[in-house]
């Protein structure tokens, strides 16, 4: 439930005039008065005899007892206050109880035999209603309403839990602006799947990923189909931008434009440049085993070079200071845009929305020092700039080792934010390691099927030695590993890199100590998806012939082909699946 509060109204009847009207876009159905402060209030909505002026006279009464030098210039309080999409449709009954709480918790009248103001609540939609009151009270007092918007947002936190409602995270002020509901009528009027605000807000999003100048910005927005007006001092510096969907139209046929900072409150101009600014020392391309066998600029190349990228900011973000924390989790907004605009279809949409869910976590009081992130901008850039990746191959394969990479960054991002007590951010970015999760599985379907039958085909002798040299590497997650349906995957890939010539032992035990694995669904996934990346191995290994069913002994390298212990098989068993 979310209260809005303005207290800068100076017509009542305007006020009035405006909520049992139409609306801007005809949004308004069944006008009426759900509660008042003397609970006999004049009600034009259902009352044929009742007028608006009738209302009005009676709400203003205190205040034009009042001589006029005496009157306040602006006497208007009003809030809405809005159920959630998820919740039920609440009765004219549950309203009015909420408007006469909301009025006492704000101070407007506060009851207990203490003086307040006169008020009416009106309902027109089913989701919310309006509070309109005018701030004198019945003996010429002002009320005490300090801070009655933190009030009423307290009030609701209780309402909720009361009502069995949906509980909202308490915000700080740092949240986009939603859609107001004569711009969700709309949308729906015209057919749209959003409002134009929303549709817009991802679309700038996604302009700015990656982005290292005003004009690559802007013309990105072109090439996106959006219409653009500058704002330039006399100078002729460029000071903001607003932005228009070509058939968002207002009553007289021109577009509604939207500036940056009235989609989210990083996309005004002078934040937006804040990125470019810690741009300014250039970032090396991907290491060149991140491009092997796809190609430097290749959508793969960038999705390797995005998992290596990401693999370095979980650590700053779990250990590092709260600035550059902020900053790379800003970043990783832009890299979850960039992914999701240029994967492919079966993808996209959980991708898209894990963005969009995230797009809340970017943003906190902690101020984003910005410079630190220049790899994920970079690699927000070079998936921009690799263009759309196909959903087979190393493409797809490269794609699900990313979001990999991404789950594990999104879920340290949700945990600084709960140390922080930033409830809306950590709620959004645990929504969004939802849809990567999701995301992940469709993309790992295909690669880890491919894996999987590689290891199954090894020999018996290899499985053997590699479940010894699990045990030895990793003795606290070995049993887990060899009880996941992914060991044969990850048997599959030590064997490449130990056929490429790497030491094993030392490589699986590096993959596994430098990150915690406690929220991973699999834990052989998630060191497989490391191990082929840490020993430059192909993402997609369908193309490549089967290693040798004899086992081979690396030249340079004798951890990786321990013999079995003496004694610990028996006869008949199969100890690479001894945990089944």
């Amino acid at each position: 439930m979310i209260p809005s509060v303005n207290k800068s109204g100076s017509r009542t009847i305007g006020l009035l005039a405006y909520l049992y009207g139409p609306g801007k876009s005809e949004e308004h159905i069944d006008p009426h008065l759900v509660a008042s402060f003397d609970g006999m209030s004049p009600d034009p909505g259902r009352d044929s005899h009742a007028t608006l002026k009738d209302l009005q006279l009676l709400l203003d009464q205190p205040v034009t007892a009042l001589p006029r030098h005496a009157r306040p210039a602006k006497h208007v309080w009003h809030t809405s206050v809005r159920a959630t999409a998820d919740d039920r449709v609440l009765s004219d009954e549950e309203w009015g109880e909420i408007a006469r709480r909301i009025v006492a918790a704000t101070g407007i009248d506060p009851g207990d035999g203490q003086p307040g103001c006169r008020w009416a609540a009106v309902r027109h939609a089913d989701d919310h209603i309006h509070i309109v009151a005018t701030l004198v009270c019945e003996d010429g007092s002002r009320p005490d309403d300090f801070r009655s918007g933190k009030r009423a947002q307290a009030e609701c936190r209780l309402i909720e839990k009361e009502l069995g409602l949906h509980q909202v995270a308490p915000g700080d002020g740092t949240a986009a602006q939603r859609p107001t509901s004569a711009e969700r009528h709309k949308a729906e009027r015209q057919g749209r799947e959003r409002p134009a605000r929303e549709e817009l807000r991802e679309t700038v999003r996604r302009a700015v990923a990656g982005a290292t100048s005003e004009e690559e910005f802007f013309d990105r927005l072109a090439a996106a189909g959006l219409l653009i007006r500058k704002r330039a001092a006399p100078s002729g510096d460029l000071l903001g931008y607003k932005v228009a969907l070509p058939d968002d139209l207002n009553k007289d046929g021109e577009p509604v434009f939207y500036p940056g900072a009235r989609l989210a409150p990083d996309l005004s101009l002078p934040r937006i440049r804040e990125r470019w600014a810690g741009d300014a020392q250039d970032v090396p391309p991907a290491r060149r085993e991140d491009a092997i066998r796809t190609g430097p600029g290749s959508p793969a190349a960038a999705r390797r070079g995005t998992a290596s990228a990401v693999w370095q900011a979980v650590l700053v973000v779990e250990r590092g200071e709260d600035t550059v924390a902020a900053a790379h989790i800003a970043a990783a907004g832009e890299v979850l845009d960039a992914l999701a605009k240029t994967s492919a279809a079966h993808t996209r949409r959980e991708l898209r929305d894990a963005a969009t869910a995230f797009e809340r976590a970017s943003r906190s009081h902690v101020r984003a020092v910005r410079g630190h992130d220049r790899a994920l901008r970079q690699a927000a850039r070079d998936l921009v700039q690799g263009g759309p990746a196909l959903g087979r191959g190393e493409d797809g394969a490269t794609t699900a080792m990313a979001i990999d990479m991404l789950f594990f960054l999104i879920t340290a991002a949700a945990h600084w934010h709960a140390r922080k007590e930033h409830a809306q951010q950590a709620e959004a970015a645990t929504r969004a390691a939802e849809h990567l999760r999701t995301a992940y599985r469709t993309a790992a379907a295909q690669p880890l099927g491919v894996l999987h039958q590689r290891g199954r085909r090894l020999s018996r002798p290899m499985l053997q030695r590699q479940t010894v040299l699990l045990r030895e590497a990793l003795p606290e997650l070995a049993e887990q590993i060899l009880a996941e349906p992914g060991w044969y995957a990850l048997a599959a890939t030590i064997a490449e890199a130990e056929a490429a010539g790497h030491d094993t032992a030392v490589l699986l035990s590096d993959v596994a100590e430098r990150r915690e694995l406690g929220t991973a669904d699999s834990v052989s996934d998630v060191l497989m998806w490391r191990m082929r990346r840490m020993a430059a191995l192909p993402a997609d290994a369908s193309h490549l012939p089967e290693t040798s069913t004899a086992g081979r002994r690396s030249a340079t390298r004798g951890t990786a082909t321990r013999p079995s212990t003496p004694g610990r098989r028996r006869s008949g068993e199969d100890t690479s699946r001894k945990t089944l």
